[in-house]
This record gives structure tokens, sequence and C-alpha cells, in this order.
């Protein structure tokens, strides 16, 4: 087993294509091809099931590959340690659902970290994804919220890849709509309220479900219903047209500026607001500061 080989191993897994990943390497996609079957060869197992639509991981494969990018990493760190003398590279990743304190503590953990070099990762994606991303050691943390809607199926998910959820606060559901909207002018604000406003959602890919969604009560109907891929996009929607979507509440005005504002809905329902991570895996400095600062900024934001 080489270093090279865990690296096109680590490569193939991210882009689904041994020719891709080929391309990435510059060598040929038989030489690839060898490199890696000589690798299951030696370690005694299939790493990649191969069909014509592409290569996915199989069950023995994805545990591999999370011990490949520890190896790898550490392996870089020694380089730049050592052999480059330059400072270490801090490499620091998490996956979130769509929330802006999310961004406002990533931005407060790298202004605090302040080196030359580092490579961080934050990747707003689908719930599924971000629950992968963790399993696979793709990311350090996971930020999701689990209801009484969900949580059966979310933990029972968490509890078969050996993940934990840690809550970080409880919030009471609220609507993000445009500062212009007549809703503003209510204190708080009913699903049948809503009923004529177009509702966004955020698309949770092939793996989509209404366990999944991000947003309370996805479960009801809504006769006018936009799906969008980013916050950007949503919140650009809910400005140009009045519509409106289903959170946690907290803004941030420094990111969001005041176009936008949250308005309470009167639901039975609450967000259980947590971190995902390994179970047998103990968090870095970086990863406990960062759940520091984000409980941090969320009680500041009940506090103003």
């Amino acid at each position: 087993m080489t270093l090279q080989q865990l690296r096109y191993i680590i490569q193939i897994a991210q882009t689904g294509s041994f020719h891709t990943a080929a391309q990435t390497f510059f060598i040929t996609q038989p030489s690839l091809s060898k490199a890696v079957a000589e690798l299951e060869k030696e370690m005694g197992i299939l790493i990649f099931h191969r069909t014509n639509r592409g290569v996915t991981l199989s069950e023995e494969g994805t545990k591999f590959l999370s011990y490949a990018r520890q190896v790898i990493e550490q392996a870089e760190l020694l380089e730049q340690q050592y052999k480059q003398n330059t400072p270490v590279r801090r490499v620091f990743a998490i996956s979130a659902q769509h929330y802006a304190f999310v961004v406002n503590a990533f931005v407060t953990l790298i202004q605090e970290y302040g080196q030359a070099q580092y490579e961080f990762s934050l990747r707003e994606s689908r719930t599924f994804d971000i629950i992968e991303d963790v399993r696979t050691r793709r990311s350090e943390l996971g930020i999701l919220y689990m209801s009484h809607f969900n949580c059966e199926v979310i933990k029972r998910i968490l509890r078969e890849n050996n993940l934990r959820f840690v809550s970080l606060f409880t919030a009471q559901p609220h609507v993000f709509v445009s500062s212009k909207n007549p809703l503003v002018k209510k204190e708080w604000v009913t699903l049948e309220d809503l009923a004529d406003y177009p509702r966004l959602t955020y698309e949770q890919g092939i793996n989509n479900s209404f366990y999944f969604s991000e947003e309370l009560h996805s479960v009801e109907f809504s006769p006018k219903s936009i799906v969008v891929s980013d916050r950007a996009t949503l919140f650009n929607l809910l400005i140009g047209i009045d519509g409106y979507t289903i959170s946690s509440g907290i803004l941030s005005k420094d990111l969001n500026g005041t176009d936008i504002v949250s308005i309470p809905l009167k639901s039975e329902e609450t967000m259980d607001i947590g971190y995902v991570y390994n179970e047998g895996s103990q968090l870095s400095p970086l990863g406990e500061r960062y759940i520091t600062l984000l409980r941090e900024y969320v009680a500041s934001y009940y506090m103003i």
C-alpha cells in the first residue's frame, strides 16, 4: 500500500469516475485501474462497485476511505512541517443545513485562527449528504435539526452509522419573509396565513424525503411551492416574489442585511438544532472551538 494509491482512492470517490480521476493525476485510466485493483487485492476487500453509470463505494470501501483520508492528511502535515519547513496547514471541515449562525461562527473561527496557511471547508448541503459527509469523515461536524416529526428516522440513521447528535439549542419555528411583506404587521402567523404566499424549500436531491426536509410542516400542502438549492437564491425569492420559508428565526444582519425579517409561526413543533459527529472520534481543538462559538453566537442573539 502506498500513499499514492490512497490518493487515487480519495479522488475516485470524490469524482465518482476512474476516467476523471486519471485525468487529475495525468495518468491513463488502465494504470489507475491497475493500481486500485492491486490495492484491493492487497487489502482483501472490494473498495468500489463499478457500473456503466460510474463507480460507488462499497460498504468496506466507505470505511477504508475514512482511514485513507486520515492517513493522507497526516502525511501532508508531516511534509509541511519537516520537508518544506513551512507552517502546518490546518484542515477543518463542516457540513450544515442552511443557517446564518453557522456561517457567523465559521467567520469568527477563521478570524481567530489568523494563520498564513489553512484549509477550511463549509458546505451548506442536503440533510442526507450532511450525514454522509460526517460518516465518511469528509467533514468533522454536521449541523442539522430534529423535530418530533423527523427525530425517530434521523436518530435511527445516525445510530446505524455510529454517529452522535448533540443538541445546541431549541428554536421555536419562525417564517422568513421580505420586510415589505404584509405579514410583517402580525405578531405571529399561522399556516393558514401563509396559504396565499409561495413556499420556498431547500432541494434534497435523489434522497428526498419529508423526514430530510429542512423545513417544519413539510407534509402540509402548499398551492405555490418553489424548491431551491442555495440560501442566496432563496433569500432573493423571498424578496422578489413575497415568498416565505420556515426556519429557526435566527437572522444575521451582517450577512443578510435588513430586507428579510423573521416572524414567529404558531406551531406545536420545535427545532432541536445540534451537531453530529463520529461517536468513536474525539473532536479536534478547532471542532471544540467552533461548537463554543456556535453556542456563544446563538446565546448573544437571544439576548439582543
